[in-house]
C-alpha cells in the first residue's frame, strides 16, 4: 500500500497483516481521485472509516488543506498516526477515536470532500449518509467505495448520485449536491 501521487508520491503506508484489513487497490483509488482531482486542492477532507488512512492521506498528498480521520478502532488509529507520522502530514490531520455515528451527530465542521470506504456487508454507508450530508460544503462531494454489489439510493437528502463504477468485486459511488437546475 502506497501514496500514488502528489508530495508524498511512492510513500510506504503501513497496515495490520491480515483479513481485519481492505486496503484499497491502486487502480481503484486512482479512479476515485481522477473524478475529483480539480476540487482537492485546499480542500477540507473527512475519512470516515479511516483504517489506516490511506484515503485521507492521498488527498493531502494531493493537496487538501486539511484531513479529518475518523475510526472506532484504536488499533486503526494507530495506524492512521504513525501513517501521518511517516509522510510528514500530522500537521494537516485531526485524527479522531470514535464510532462514525457518534462523530456524525457530534461534529460541526463542514467537508468538501467525504470519503467513506467502510467494513463491507454492514450497511455503515447507507446508516452515515443522511447525517452526513448535513456536514458537507456547498461544494461537497462524498466518495463511497464499496462491494459492487451494493446499490446505493440514488438520493440522500439533497445529494445525488452523478456516478458509479465497478471495479470488479469493487464499486465506487459519488454523490453530489444537487444544482437548483436539477430540482
Amino acid at each position: 500500500m502506497r501514496v500514488i501521487t502528489g508530495l508524498a508520491k511512492g510513500r510506504k503506508l503501513k497496515a495490520p497483516e491480515g483479513l481485519d484489513v481492505r486496503p484499497t487497490a491502486d487502480g481503484i483509488k486512482e479512479a476515485m481521485f481522477s473524478a475529483i482531482q480539480f476540487e482537492i486542492e485546499g480542500s477540507v477532507v473527512l475519512d470516515l472509516f479511516a483504517g489506516t488512512g490511506q484515503l485521507g492521506i492521498e488527498a493531502l498528498s494531493r493537496g487538501a488543506e486539511k484531513a479529518v480521520f475518523v475510526d472506532s478502532s484504536r488499533e486503526s488509529i494507530s495506524y492512521v498516526r504513525q501513517n501521518l507520522e511517516h509522510v510528514g502530514f500530522t500537521d494537516k490531520a485531526e485524527v479522531v477515536n470514535m464510532p462514525n455515528t457518534a462523530f456524525l451527530r457530534s461534529c460541526t465542521k463542514k467537508f468538501d470532500i467525504a470519503l467513506l470506504d467502510p467494513p463491507y456487508e454492514r450497511r455503515l454507508i447507507q446508516k452515515s449518509l443522511p447525517a452526513l450530508t448535513k456536514l458537507m460544503s456547498e461544494r461537497g462531494v462524498i466518495i463511497c467505495e464499496h462491494e459492487s454489489t451494493l446499490k446505493l439510493p440514488e438520493q440522500v437528502e439533497d445529494f445525488v448520485v452523478t456516478k458509479t463504477k465497478k471495479h470488479g468485486k469493487i464499486g465506487v459511488t459519488i454523490y453530489r449536491r444537487m444544482t437548483d437546475e436539477e430540482e
